[in-house]
């Protein structure tokens, strides 16, 4: 299930959709007597792959989503575990540590190791599961930690979890009713605090990684279409999808959940 739902995801996000949706066009204008409804739908492609590039767009979308939770500053409650959620890499011995991560993942372990160093004597918590190479996110991440001062004795791994859900209930093993800081990219932040909120957790989010911004000046910046205005855009769109599959998984739960309630009480 894990699998199906990154590839049919995968295919959704903008770009792939529009270059699919382009060859549909160029399909109709080789093969069929449709040329002008071919052309159409090309055109169609081409305007929806110039719009997700161009930044009053791009950042429109994505800038409300990024900026529903303010940065992290130091709160007067002590701190116990900063949780650091996973994202990208790579393993490649020829290329720095720091290389090694997605810049995502960079990001949010910059910031979990400042939060931590806030509050000395909090643990470091770092998840990920491998995704096909030979080894974790969690692990690649604490290697980039100890390269950059972090203790061995402060890291703790979660090598399993696949998504947030997972992550989520994990940390609640070692929690507890301690006090948690989560990191993650503001982007998406909302749906990984619902999940910590689902198992009982009430962590202080420490948003980072933000990509849109709107004091953008310089004309040739701003009206250009551009690969990371691209990224912006299916950023967005990868959060709606998921907070679409988070509101229908959460439905599905509630409706099992009272079907067996009426059947107990039935009985």
């Amino acid at each position: 299930m894990f699998e199906l739902k990154k590839v049919v995801s995968s295919l959704l996000m903008p770009l792939p959709a529009l270059l699919i949706i382009g060859l549909f066009g160029l399909m109709l204008i080789m093969f069929t007597r449709k040329q002008k409804s071919g052309c159409f739908v090309v055109l169609f492609a081409f305007i929806g792959i110039f719009l997700i590039a161009f930044q009053p767009v791009s950042s429109r979308l994505l800038m409300p989503l990024e900026r529903q939770y303010s940065a992290f500053f130091p709160v007067d409650e002590s701190i116990d575990y900063v949780m650091v959620l996973g994202s990208g890499h790579v393993v490649d011995d020829k290329i720095p540590p720091t290389s090694e991560l997605s810049r995502t993942g960079l990001m949010r372990l910059a910031e979990g190791i400042r939060v931590m160093r806030i509050y000395p004597g909090s643990k470091l918590i770092l998840s990920g599961y491998a995704g096909g190479s030979e080894v974790s996110n969690a692990r690649m991440m604490a290697k980039v930690a100890l390269a950059l001062g972090v203790s061995k004795s402060d890291i703790i791994l979660l090598e399993t979890a696949k998504d947030t859900w997972e992550e989520a209930r994990q940390a609640a093993a070692f929690v507890n009713i301690k006090q948690l800081v989560v990191v993650t990219s503001a982007s998406h932040m909302k749906r990984a605090l619902h999940e910590f909120h689902s198992v009982g957790l009430k962590p202080y989010p420490a948003p980072t990684n933000y990509l849109a911004q709107s004091n953008i000046t310089q004309t040739w910046e701003k009206y250009t279409p551009k690969g990371k205005y691209l990224e912006q855009t299916e950023r967005y769109w990868h959060e709606t999808l998921g907070s679409l599959w988070q509101n229908m998984r959460d439905w599905a739960s509630n409706y099992e959940q009272k079907a067996l309630k009426s059947a107990e009480s039935q009985n």
